[in-house]
């Protein structure tokens, strides 16, 4: 698909999700500003997903896995469905990969107090702690990469996160729509 071709189909995605049309000129104006962010998230977030576990002294698990991990820490008793959904997976490629997970002892399942066939994923004190460990590693890699930072440009990192906090949750809200 050409630039302008979809330039276009993102200036009309974005004046929709405003409810209108928004003017040309601010479709234009996002869509540049998106340009300009998203290879800059995506580098730190290959940072994240192919560093840490290493220098955590960790087992390397597949992206899929530490994403998969990553999502049960943060929402302990979640379901395969609910997790399959949240990541734009296969529930067979997640009941797969969650059944790999409780072997290696990362995982457990258990009941759901109102529903017998539903199982609830949570993640082990092994888990726990190896997700703590690769945290751990992940702020010691950032704390280099900040130190070689001006302070000015560590400061408007740090004012940037509730806005980066409020993008995650946009663009959770946008998979979820219809």
């Amino acid at each position: 698909m050409s630039d302008e071709k979809q330039q276009g189909k993102q200036g009309r995605s974005a004046a929709g999700a405003r409810g209108g049309s928004g003017g040309r000129e601010a479709d234009k104006e996002l869509f540049g500003q998106a340009r300009e962010l998203t290879p800059a998230l995506y580098a730190l977030s290959r940072v994240l997903r192919f560093q840490g576990m290493d220098e955590a002294g960790l087992w390397r698990l597949p992206p899929s896995e530490l994403e998969l991990m990553r999502y049960v820490h943060a929402e302990p008793g979640v379901t395969v469905g609910a997790l399959a959904r949240e990541l734009g997976m296969q529930v067979s490629n997640v009941s797969a990969t969650v059944r790999g997970l409780v072997n290696g002892g990362l995982l457990e399942r258990e009941k759901d107090p109102d529903d017998g066939r539903v199982s609830r994923l949570r993640p082990t004190l092994k888990a726990e702690q190896g997700m703590a460990l690769i945290e751990n590693a992940w702020a010691e890699i950032f704390a280099d990469a900040l130190a070689v930072l001006t302070e000015g440009q560590r400061e408007s990192l740090l004012a940037s996160v509730p806005a980066l906090e409020a993008l995650g949750a946009a663009l959770k809200e946008r998979r979820k729509a219809p």
